[in-house]
């Protein structure tokens, strides 16, 4: 068996990008000195997926194995680290579990740090939230100048991959987060608005999941923007 591609998604997407080890966080993608990105995470298995590795588990199946719910995002030297044999007792299948979990919901919050009690500050936590996806679109997206010049190149699908998981996925969900919890400081009139981008957000990530087919995404609804930079 080999890690799905729905797994890699789902634990890229999940993590933002980022390693998931306490009090790292660091982003394992970024641009290169020559300008090409470069990837550098790991996708660490909680349970060892060989014979006599940390925390392997032989009556796991090999399904289960590869399975997003065993994978953890790390970086290399946290990878290492919690795989050194004289480390099993300390880093636990229980305590990667839990670290995972708190991670992953403290993506949400770190992107959404602050109170919001205002229209105004609302604004100001989503406006850039948004200039980080459009800047991703514009820059690797399918209708940039990149991907026009280059529409084969598998390493530039591959950027467009890379931003989607860590960017657009991760900053839709915090954003809809926001507008969940605050939208009645929002006009009547811009309540539909609103509306259309939730399900746009939700079906753009069950898309990059593979869930649903391009076809069924809700489009971005670009008056959202207009609403929020108003």
């Amino acid at each position: 068996m080999s890690i799905s591609d729905k797994s890699i998604k789902l634990l890229w997407a999940n993590a933002a990008g980022r390693c998931s080890f306490p009090d790292c966080g660091i982003r394992l993608t970024g641009q290169g000195s020559e300008g090409g990105n470069y990837t550098n995470g790991e996708m660490a298995h909680i349970k060892g997926d060989k014979k006599g590795s940390n925390r392997h588990d032989e009556n796991q199946s090999e399904k289960d194995r590869d399975d997003y719910e065993n994978l953890i995002l790390l970086c290399p030297t946290h990878h290492d680290l919690i795989d050194k044999p004289e480390n099993e007792k300390k880093y636990s299948v229980e305590w990667l579990l839990d670290q995972k979990r708190k991670f992953e919901i403290g993506i949400i919050g770190s992107l959404t740090s602050g109170e919001i009690h205002s229209l105004e500050r609302l604004k100001a936590v989503v406006a850039p939230l948004l200039a980080e996806n459009r800047q991703a679109w514009s820059q690797y997206g399918p209708l940039s100048d990149l991907a026009r010049k280059n529409p084969n190149s598998d390493k530039l699908a591959g950027f467009w991959k890379s931003a989607r998981l860590t960017t657009i996925v991760p900053n839709n969900r915090a954003i809809a987060e926001i507008l969940k919890k605050h939208r009645l400081l929002f006009d009547i009139s811009a309540q539909d608005t609103i509306s259309r981008f939730l399900a746009h957000a939700k079906s753009y990530e069950l898309w990059v999941q593979d869930d649903i087919p391009y076809e069924a995404v809700e489009r971005f609804p670009v008056d959202f923007e207009l609403i929020i930079k108003g």
